[in-house]
């Protein structure tokens, strides 16, 4: 009864913990408010496509342009991520409706005709905005339990199909957007702002009579004898010398939904039941085996610490025996302790990095609707929790009675940066190659440069400056002159085995919730349960540093000494499960085809995984260093 209850007050707990996170969410954005005939200003995004992963800019295919392509500015992060937002051609007017808007007519080559082509086979999806809201088309589903409207960021180029008796496929453009704007009007004001932007695209190969001219009226899409697209089934091919006809419809349809709440729908498109139960379910078992684990630890410990000092007062101990027979050699410096405290610092700035974000975004600060946001928040936190990557390193080299602590404060700034550097710069060369607008320009790459070595550098200098001048910190024991020999180890105590065994619960508290990461990553969709994730991260923390704790205990048990780098090592496998499961996600999942984007998947995904093994190797070092302390400091020691 008691653990129903105490699983009840959790799931109690979780629900309010998510409702709070979700009541603090932020839309980003002022609102604004349009009068009737007020001019809309339609922007265009980058051209994506889940197949790929290398966006373009949207005039990089000879869609219609405006007289002038006007970039918007956009942030670090938006473009990271490779958006370039420009001026549109459409032409709205609020609550104005137009219907069969020609917008230019363009007649293909050999070479616009095979962009085209290219771009429809690998299923590029034309991305817009309209007042800081991102086009998308809703889809009608059937499932009962589910939402019956889901909505996918962005149309298709066009379509691939082919002709009724013959087997030759075809390509097919999507040359008439039929736009859907829903508006909430003000009753007192008659003022009214935009809450959803939606198109249905059609392939309509269109017909006119006579000669082109811009008075043209065309006999397929004509206003005047109410003939209107609403279907495709006469579609537009794709073929040099075809001629193609650019036409929109923009209808305007009043919402009861209200401008705070107009991104609801948008990040309504997974299965929200299957992720509150996978979630809980997942959180509940790791919490029950963290509480088991930390419950058999805390009465072993105490009997051990009991009987040792018991043993030392009745002068009844011939011998030493368990983890007490190595206090001589338990804080002897490790081999490569230098490198040891520049992994420590580093991870103490991923943690920081982490562990602000997810505050800033459950407060709703990084919201969808800021685009960019999230990836400019994190650069910029990385770059400034450089201060305590250099105090944790200098600190712990200091620990090592290390004199040179400018050398340590060199590796911690230079280290991790420049890993992956060198595998950003690789990818974005192949970025590069595809002339893709996801390849970082000279401009952001000198600020990204100047971010490292003008701001992180000095602060993690300084940091280090500020940490070595603090006294080092005391053993509780002292370490012999000469080694002690480790005796043989079970082959259940063989570092490799123990190392890997160690990342699986790490790994098994948050894998459910990478998928969910990875799904909006790769698959172009809305990540926002930050309430979740923040709780999933606490979790994580947790398991690190209870199976690095048992794993430890067990080691000294067996009076082998050296666990200053397998405490590291031991959380910080989970970063090989991390990179195994985004292996088995790239197979099962992603429809990635072509050498180059497989290769920016797994040089992102091993970026994510080097920063994953530097945090949870962090989180298991620090408890293992406590609990080394704590459990020697706590005996009689002659």
């Amino acid at each position: 009864m008691a653990m129903e209850a105490s699983g009840s007050a959790i799931v109690l707990i979780l629900i309010l913990f998510v409702h709070v996170a979700h009541s603090f969410y932020l839309p980003g954005v002022a609102p604004q408010d349009f009068e009737k005939g007020d001019e809309l200003k339609v922007k265009v995004n980058k051209l994506s496509s889940i197949k790929t992963q290398l966006p373009y800019s949207y005039y990089s295919l000879p869609f219609c342009q405006p007289k002038k392509i006007v970039d918007s500015t956009e942030n670090l992060g938006e473009v990271l991520r490779g958006d370039r937002i420009e001026n549109a051609p459409y032409s709205f007017k609020m609550r104005e409706a137009q219907m069969c808007n020609v917008l230019c007519r363009i007649t293909l080559d050999d070479k616009t005709a095979k962009a085209f082509k290219e771009k429809i086979d690998d299923e590029y999806r034309v991305n817009m905005i309209l007042d800081n809201l991102p086009l998308v088309v809703p889809i009608e589903r059937g499932d009962p339990g589910s939402p019956a409207v889901v909505y996918q960021l962005g149309y298709h180029v066009g379509l691939k199909g082919q002709y009724e008796g013959s087997k030759e496929k075809k390509f097919f453009i999507h040359n008439h957007l039929a736009f859907t704007v829903r508006y909430h009007r003000d009753v007192q004001t008659d003022s009214a702002r935009i809450v959803g932007f939606e198109v249905k695209p059609y392939s309509v190969k269109h017909e006119y009579d006579g000669k082109w001219s811009e008075k043209t009226r065309l006999t397929t899409c004509d206003p005047h004898t109410k003939r209107l697209v609403v279907s495709s089934s006469t579609p537009q091919e794709v073929e040099p010398k075809k001629e193609i006809i650019f036409t929109y419809d923009v209808d305007f349809q009043e919402s009861e939904v209200k401008w705070a709440s107009r991104w609801d729908a948008y990040l309504l498109m997974n299965d929200n039941q299957i992720h509150w139960f996978s979630i809980v379910n997942s959180l509940m078992i790791v919490l029950f085996l963290s509480g088991m684990v930390a419950m058999i630890m805390l009465r072993t410990l105490y009997r051990d610490i009991s009987r040792y000092n018991e043993l030392e007062t009745q002068e009844e101990a011939q011998e030493e025996t368990g983890w007490k027979l190595v206090h001589g050699d338990v804080f002897r410096l490790p081999a490569n302790s230098d490198l040891l405290c520049v992994y420590v610092g580093t991870g103490v700035q991923c943690l920081g990095m982490v562990f602000v974000t997810m505050i800033f975004a459950m407060l709703g600060f990084l919201s969808p609707s800021n685009r960019g946001g999230l990836m400019t928040a994190m650069l910029l936190l990385w770059v400034f929790m450089g201060l305590f990557a250099g105090y944790a390193s200098s600190r712990l080299y200091k620990m090592f009675k290390g004199t040179e602590w400018k050398r340590i404060a060199f590796r911690t700034a230079f280290l991790f940066p420049a890993v992956v550097s060198a595998i950003f710069f690789v990818l974005n060369a192949l970025i590069w190659g595809q002339k893709s607008s996801g390849a970082v320009p000279f401009g952001t790459m000198f600020a990204l440069i100047f971010l490292w070595f003008g701001i992180s550098v000095p602060l993690v200098f300084v940091g280090a400056y500020l940490g070595f001048k603090k006294p080092a910190v005391d053993d509780p024991v002292k370490t012999n002159k000469i080694p002690r020999q480790i005796p043989e180890q079970a082959w259940y105590m063989n570092p490799v085995f123990s190392i890997l065994i160690g990342g699986i619960l790490p790994f098994g508290a948050v894998f459910i919730e990478l998928f969910f990461i990875l799904t909006s990553i790769w698959l172009n969709q809305f990540y926002y349960i930050f309430g979740f994730l923040f709780l999933v991260f606490v979790i994580l923390i947790v398991t690190c540093a209870e199976i690095t704790v048992v794993l430890c205990y067990f080691q000294l048990c067996s009076e082998d000494y050296l666990w200053w780098w397998r405490s590291y090592l031991t959380s910080g496998s989970s970063a090989l499960y991390l990179f195994l499961y985004a292996t088995f996600y790239f197979f099962t999942k992603l429809q990635i085809t072509k050498m180059v984007s497989a290769m920016l998947y797994f040089g992102y995904m091993l970026i994510a995984s080097y920063a994953f093994f530097v945090l949870t190797g962090t989180i298991g070092f620090y408890a293992c260093l406590w609990f080394t302390r704590l459990i020697y400091s706590s005996v009689k020691i002659d």
